[in-house]
């Protein structure tokens, strides 16, 4: 078991305006004291589409594999697909339960290989709550769609 000072805890968030429409990703890192920043942007994307490119963003900017990772997102589209769908969509094909073809299922299958190469700790967080993690992740995701817009 890895002390708290081992984990690197990671905050993202993604959005759009307009759905779909330009959106943006937003991930803080915080380890052991520093802190790093990274956002991006695409045009004719959708919400979802934005907060799994933020949690996917975050993990593949991770340096080591030997580093505990806790997650935090307001999505609970990302959360509950990550800890309760994904298992069942593996069992079926990527396939929903009503055997239609899983929603975004390149970026489900990005993160589920990430979070299988890493060992993530999966939090949800109330967004627009004044917790200054989402908080710093939705300013990121805002201010890469102003430059992009």
């Amino acid at each position: 078991q890895l002390d708290f000072m081992d984990r690197i805890v990671i905050y993202t968030d993604g959005g759009c305006r307009g759905n779909p429409g330009l959106g943006g990703w937003g991930v803080w890192l915080r380890y052991k004291g520093k802190e790093k920043k990274l956002k991006g942007a695409e045009q004719d994307t959708t919400n979802n589409k934005m907060e799994l490119t933020a949690a996917i963003k975050a993990l593949e900017s991770l340096k080591s594999k030997d580093i505990a990772v806790d997650l935090y997102t307001d999505s609970k589209y990302v959360i509950q697909g990550i800890n309760d769908w994904i298992g069942g969509w593996k069992l079926k094909g990527w396939k929903t339960a009503n055997k239609k073809p899983v929603k975004n299922v390149e970026l489900w299958q990005q993160l589920d290989e990430l979070n299988q190469a890493f060992q993530v700790s999966w939090h949800w967080v109330k967004g627009h709550s004044d917790d200054p993690g989402n908080d710093m992740a939705d300013l990121l995701a805002n201010e890469a769609m102003d430059e992009a817009s």
